[in-house]
Parts: structure tokens; sequence; C-alpha cells
């Protein structure tokens, strides 16, 4: 009993202390020692042996990849070849599509391998210059980037965000695995998600209300004279993604060859004295990014240490009906007890996977579903994205967290029982 309420203790205090602003290493180092101390373990040797074998342990699975898509950002951004792509879909849907022209900007940026952290700033600019002109609540503004970002953009097949490379590592598929169940359920979210952000946004103006700027806001966007050639700037993009998955290249692999391949094509506006910056400040914020990660990850290996966890992971895997369901869960409830879809991945595929393998499931199935799944809880109030997120965008949990939550975390739960449907129907299907 002292170790169920430890636990909850130790969830209240991850959303209470990550509210508050507190570091993530900080919460996660607290936390864990709450976990300890309820449990009756040794918090030191909790901390030492358990929490840092958790944290080092991701960034050395993980750290090549999170490096190369922050430099990818960087270059993106650094060579204006994102504001390009951004620009010319806004100019293609027009200023009353607003919200469609933001979603489907972090979609293209998110699916062509920029970081979805990195698809956030790049996006934020002309975001709110959109939401202006078109008299759209700013409340919203979190809700259609995280939506264009976290759901069907980074759990999709063949994306190469770690949510969709970290299932292969323990199991042996690729990013392209479970592919027809995947778009089908990419699909039905973008529409349903959609049509579903519109409605909000809808029934809020139509209660009177309206866009309000900042003190001190920036909305101007870039001359488009000055941007590089758009059609130039996608090819990085397209040529990450065929390297990973038509060439099955491994992903660092493919999006650092994607970044010299870009910077040989926009030289007009990216020069080559400017790689030092663009280094230094992917570098710094790969680093930072998987510090962040790997905080909630040595959380989440603390979690794993405890006897309780053992009894949770055992009735999971004894949920009576298809495996992919039990699967599910533990994919969601780890990441939800993490904060972090790509750290509760990491924890999560390598203690189920081979079980659920050997119970007869199929891994590409495995792959995408647990993919999903990662979308759901991770979008707690305390997941890193979703507060980098809400101050960006300058709004409070208070008012933009629940169309976050429709979006972010109720959507992919309905999505990933879809999946689960399909493959049982059409086991199949590649």
């Amino acid at each position: 009993m002292l170790g169920v309420i430890g636990l909850i203790v130790a969830m209240i205090l991850l959303v209470i202390l990550a509210m508050k602003g507190i570091h993530i290493l900080a919460i996660g180092l607290i936390c864990s020692s709450v976990l300890a101390l309820t449990s009756g373990m040794n918090i030191y040797t909790v901390l030492a042996e358990s929490y840092m074998p958790g944290f080092t342990g991701f960034i050395t699975s993980n750290f090549l990849v999170f490096l190369a898509g922050a430099l990818f950002g960087k270059f993106m951004n650094d060579s204006h070849a994102a504001d390009a792509i951004a620009n010319w879909i806004v100019k293609k849907l027009g200023a009353s599509k607003a919200v469609l022209a933001v979603v489907i900007s972090c979609f293209v940026l998110a699916y062509g391998g920029v970081s979805v952290f990195v698809v956030g700033f790049t996006i934020f600019p002309i975001a709110i210059s959109l939401y202006k002109e078109a008299d759209i609540p700013r409340k919203y503004l979190p809700a259609a980037i995280g939506f264009g970002s976290v759901t069907f953009a980074m759990t999709c097949p063949g994306t190469p965000q770690i949510q969709n490379i970290i299932p292969g590592q323990t199991l042996g598929t690729d990013t392209m695995s479970g592919a027809v169940v995947g778009i089908i359920v990419g699909i039905f979210m973008f529409i349903v998600g959609y049509i579903w952000l519109s409605a909000m946004i809808k029934k809020e103006k139509a209660a009177g209300v309206h866009f309000v700027a900042k003190d001190g806001e920036e909305t101007a966007q870039m001359n488009e004279e000055d941007m590089p050639n758009v059609a130039l700037s996608f090819i990085p993009l397209i040529a990450t993604i065929i390297l990973m998955n038509a060439l099955k290249l491994p992903a660092a692999v493919a999006i650092f060859a994607g970044i010299v391949l870009g910077v040989i094509l926009l030289n007009k506006t990216y020069k080559p004295t400017m790689i030092a910056g663009t280094f230094s400040g992917g570098a710094t914020s790969a680093i930072s990014a998987i510090a962040n990660t790997s905080a909630v990850v040595g959380f989440g290996a603390v979690v794993k240490t405890i006897p309780l966890f053992q009894t949770i992971l055992d009735g999971l895997l004894k949920i009576p009906g298809p495996p992919l369901i039990g699967a599910a869960l533990a994919v969601t409830i780890i990441c939800g007890l993490t904060g972090s879809a790509s750290g509760g991945l990491g924890i999560a595929i390598p203690l189920i996977g081979p079980t659920y393998v050997q119970m007869g499931v199929v891994p590409a199935a495995l792959h995408r579903v647990a993919s999903i799944a990662s979308g759901a809880l991770d979008s707690v109030p305390h997941n890193g994205y979703i507060v980098t997120l809400l101050n960006l965008c300058g709004e409070t949990h208070k008012d933009a967290y629940m169309p976050l939550f429709w979006l972010t975390v109720v959507l992919p739960f309905i999505s990933c029982a879809i999946a689960i449907a399909l493959f049982q129907l059409f086991p199949m299907w590649p």
C-alpha cells in the first residue's frame, strides 16, 4: 500500500513541479527519491544503480539520432528553407485556412526529419501572423502546432521521428513497419483532428473571443525574396525520407546526408561560414533535449525497479483479448509515468517486446501500435514538449492545455484502438 501511495505522490509531484517551472532533472531526482523511500529502498542506491544507468543508457542508444535531428532543424532554420516551405504552404492555402496551413506546415517539417521540438520554434512566427490575420483565439495556437507535430506526423510509417525508430531497435523492424494500417490511422487522425480543432475554434469565436497579441510580440515574417527556392528547400526533406525508407540507411546517417545535400543546394542563403554556428546551436539543442528526456527515462528506470511495477506489468500481460491491447496499454502507461513518448518507448519496448513476440504478435504490428500508443499519455502536463510549446506561445496550462489534451491524448488513444482492430481483422496487411 505504501508503494502505491508513493507512486501516486511521485506522479502528482511530477505534474506540480513541472507546472511550477522546476527543471526536469531536479524533478526526476526528487520523484525517484520519493519512490525509493516509499518502497523501502535505499535512496542513494536507487539513484546510483537505477536512475543513472537509465539516464545514461538512453543517451548511449539515441544521442546520434537526437544530434542529427537537432542539426537538421538548425540547418533548415539557418538556411531559411523552413521559412520557404511554410510560406509556400500558406500561400497555397490562404489566410482563411490558417489552422490548416499551420498543421500541414508542421507535418511537412516533422515528417521530413525536423525534431518536433524544433518545429514549434520554426512555425511559431508564421503561425502567430496567420492567427492574427484570421482573428483566431490564440489559445488554440499550441493545439494546432502540437496536433501537426506530435500525432500523425510523429507516428506514421516512414517518419524519421525517434518515436518511430525506437521500436525497431528491439524488434528488428524498420520505420515502414505496419505501413497500411499506419497510413489509414494517420489519415484518420488528420481528418478527425482537423475537424475537431476547427469545431473548437468555431465555437470559441461564436462566443465572441478574438485574437489578442501579447505585449511586444513580433509577428513579422521575413521577405519572400530573401528565402531560398522552395523546390530546393524540399529536397533535403525528401532525400532524408528516401534514404531512410527506400535505401534502409540508419536514421542518423540519412538525416546527416540530408544536411550535406542541403548545404550544397541552398548555397544562396547558406554559406560554409555558417556551418560552425549551425553545429554549435544544433549540438546544444540536442544535448538539452536528450538530457531532459533522459531525466524522465531515469525516473522510469526507477519505476521499473519497484515491486509495484512488476505487479502492474504482470496485470497488463494477463489482460484478456488480443495481446496487442496489453502491449498498447503497457506502452501508454509507461509513457504516461515518464511523461515522454521516446523515453517511455525506450523503457517499454525492451521489457514487453520480446514477450509479446513470443506470444505470437507480429513484430511489424507491435512496432506500429507501440509507436501510436506512445503519443497518447506522453502529452501529460509535465511533458517537456507540452511545457516548451505553451511557453513558446505565451499561454498557460489553464487556458490552452485542454485543446492539446483532446488532440494529443484522446485522439491518439482512439487511433491506437482503431489500429489494433485493423491488425486483428487484417493480420496479413504489410
